[in-house]
């Protein structure tokens, strides 16, 4: 399964690829994580690691990514070290008119019991992601965060 989604974000790439780099804001803006923290405490580049915890059905699930690339302004990835989905994810930073555009793509290996679960919410997952977008948009550009 793949998705690649994008957004611009009016404010600067420096500002935009800072916050979404650290994976400890995803809790900010993304609705699927509960709790989020930087395990490996050091920099946020390659070999930096990340435990987010995620609510589905009513279960707690952490999850461990690793940071896989890391170019400042540019790009970031991250691949699952452990947790039920094995997964990838990059977003990509460009600087436009005005702010910044960005792209987040994720590649997941969906077997077993996820892969009747993504075939049954599909929709409704592509509308969560579509406005997790809208939501880390309106927080960069309001200042809140």
């Amino acid at each position: 399964m793949a998705r690649v989604l994008s957004i611009v974000i009016n404010r600067p790439i420096e500002e935009v690829f800072g916050f979404l780099t650290n994976l400890e804001n995803d809790v900010k803006w993304r609705s699927e994580w509960v709790d989020a923290s930087n395990t490996s405490r050091g920099s946020l580049g390659v070999g930096a690691t990340f435990r987010l915890v995620g609510e589905f059905l009513g279960w707690r699930i952490p999850t461990e990514y690793k940071v896989t690339e890391y170019e400042p302004n540019r790009n970031a990835a991250w691949k699952t070290v452990s947790g039920p989905l094995p997964m990838t994810f990059w977003r990509k930073y460009e600087r436009v008119a005005g702010g910044t555009h960005f792209t987040i793509k994720y590649e997941a290996e969906v077997r077993g019991f996820f892969k009747l679960v993504m075939s049954l919410l599909a929709g409704t997952v592509k509308r969560q992601h579509e406005g997790d977008l809208r939501k880390v948009k309106e927080l960069l550009e309001a200042r809140i965060v």
